[in-house]
């Protein structure tokens, strides 16, 4: 096999493998490596249909991947939707991502009576439900997170980072301090600027987000 060969193959390899993805980010990524690999091939052979094929394929991957990560901080793309802790349609949905919830946050339990008044919220991207966070009060405006669930298509986008950063949902609700859920598994929130303290991070409020008490 030539050298040529073996990088058509691994072009080829790479728009198959993004095709197995869940995420979206990693999707479009891989997918637009793999076009423009097999671009460059078909080119030298020359195969120029292939090569115009791929080369429009690597330019709509690009131009996804670009509106992406140019939205993913706007407070026009996601929106926070308040729901009772038992509401129906949250229930169904964190059981119907019950396996990926649990690998996640292997602690919660998903009962709402463990804390009473706890409350939560859908993270929704147009008419879509992305995520769900549920939380209660532990008083002197702090909330405690039980629950910050994203599923696996949009995790990549860390829709969760408008909720603390693009959304002023706890200082409207009159909270100054967010504690992360203990023990979850690969959590964000380092990165956000959020303060190591034991098996869970501390969000405080900046000034400018907090409600005049």
């Amino acid at each position: 096999m030539t050298l040529l060969n073996l990088i058509g193959w691994i072009g080829s390899a790479l728009v198959v493998l993004s095709l197995l993805q869940s995420r979206l980010l990693r999707l479009r990524v891989l997918n637009l490596a793999g076009c423009a690999v097999v671009f460059g091939f078909n080119v030298v052979i020359p195969n120029w249909p292939m090569a115009v094929l791929n080369a429009a394929l690597a330019l709509i991957n690009g131009w996804h991947l670009w509106r992406m990560l140019a939205t993913r901080h706007d407070d026009r793309t996601y929106e926070v939707v308040e729901v009772p802790a038992d509401d129906a349609f949250l229930t169904h949905f964190l059981r119907f991502h019950g396996k990926d919830v649990s690998r996640s946050h292997p602690r919660f339990t998903g009962d709402s009576a463990a804390h009473p008044g706890s409350t939560a919220f859908l993270l929704v991207n147009g008419d879509e439900a992305v995520g769900a966070m549920q939380f209660h009060s532990v008083g002197d405006g702090v909330a405690q997170v039980d629950l910050d669930y994203v599923k696996p298509r949009y995790q990549d986008l860390t829709p969760g980072e408008f909720v603390f950063r693009g959304s002023r949902y706890f200082a409207d609700h009159g909270y100054h301090t967010v504690i992360t859920p203990p023990g979850m598994l690969k959590p964000y929130y380092g990165r956000l600027g959020f303060k190591r303290q034991g098996e869970s991070y501390v969000w405080e409020l900046p000034d400018d987000q907090r409600r005049p008490r």
